[in-house]
């Protein structure tokens, strides 16, 4: 019984990752909380089924379809809101009011024109299932969580290896200082947004695949655990949202299975409680020594 909620926690747990990684990327870069990131990932899933159903008909395409539009909402986001706020320099909090009001656009905008019924969605990865000892595992599992290993480590070795990573990382630690050794800060800040967008798209459609079933309340239910997840492993720290979102997905399956499923959503708040009060940086945090 444990090896199995192990395994399903693992599963919904990488999908928490995956959000949470395009969540610590954007705050990494600008200190902003992306209020959108969690509508990104339903208009990631809702735009799959459209592509899908339509008359294009390839589930592939209709993925590759979804995570580029979702990219390319991530962009719009930055382009033609955030960053004329970055132009006047107006308040850090105007930036987080911003994406909290787009969140709530395409939140809205697809309850209107696709109802606020739960859509039922294909699972293209259905090819059997294996035994482990007690446990199960689909192939649906094996394949969504192999999905968001590979692109875990693909984002690492950008963010770490590349040129393009190393101009990330120093946009994070000093804006002015980057923009004085020649990045162009803008184009990193979108391709920042672009990535979160892709990241939201995939789990979006892999958890659309897992439970067979997408509704208009997607965003409000991860956007607590994106939170939780990047708060648990450090703000800011890719490892750390990596860690964050398996931990949070093992936990709450831990919870539904042996206490109720009736506190699964709960969890995410009791963690971000609870790492708040006795450890505010996380597990892979470091506590900030502000010199006068």
């Amino acid at each position: 019984m444990l090896l199995q909620q192990i395994i399903n926690g693992l599963t919904i747990g990488s999908t928490y990752a995956l959000v949470a990684i395009g969540f610590t990327m954007v705050f990494g870069v600008l200190e902003l909380a992306n209020f959108a990131n969690g509508a990104l990932y339903m208009l990631g899933a809702y735009l799959t089924l459209i592509f899908y159903t339509s008359a294009i008909g390839s589930f592939l395409v209709a993925v590759v379809l979804s995570i580029l539009f979702t990219g390319l909402a991530g962009y719009f986001l930055d382009r033609f809101a955030l960053r004329l706020l970055r132009k006047h320099n107006a308040p850090r909090l105007s930036g987080l009011i911003t994406t909290l009001g787009i969140a709530m656009i395409i939140e809205n905008s697809i309850m209107v024109f696709y109802g606020s019924e739960s859509k039922s969605f294909p699972n293209m990865l259905s090819f059997g299932r294996i035994e482990i000892g007690n446990a199960v595992v689909t192939w649906t599992q094996i394949i969504l969580s192999l999905i968001a290993v590979v692109l875990m480590l693909a984002l690492s070795f950008l963010v770490y290896k590349t040129k393009l990573g190393k101009a990330m990382r120093c946009t994070s630690q000093n804006m002015d200082a980057a923009r004085l050794m020649g990045i162009n800060i803008n184009r990193v800040i979108s391709f920042t947004f672009i990535c979160s967008g892709f990241l939201a798209a995939v789990a979006g459609t892999m958890v659309g695949m897992l439970y067979q079933t997408i509704g208009s309340t997607m965003s409000q239910l991860i956007g607590m655990k994106i939170f939780a997840s990047a708060i648990l492993g450090g703000v800011g720290i890719l490892p750390g949202a990596m860690v964050g979102g398996l931990l949070l997905g093992v936990i709450e399956t831990i919870v539904a299975g042996y206490i109720s499923s009736g506190y699964r959503d709960a969890i995410a708040f009791t963690i971000l409680i609870v790492v708040l009060l006795f450890r505010p940086v996380g597990l892979f945090g470091q506590k900030q020594i502000t010199k006068v």
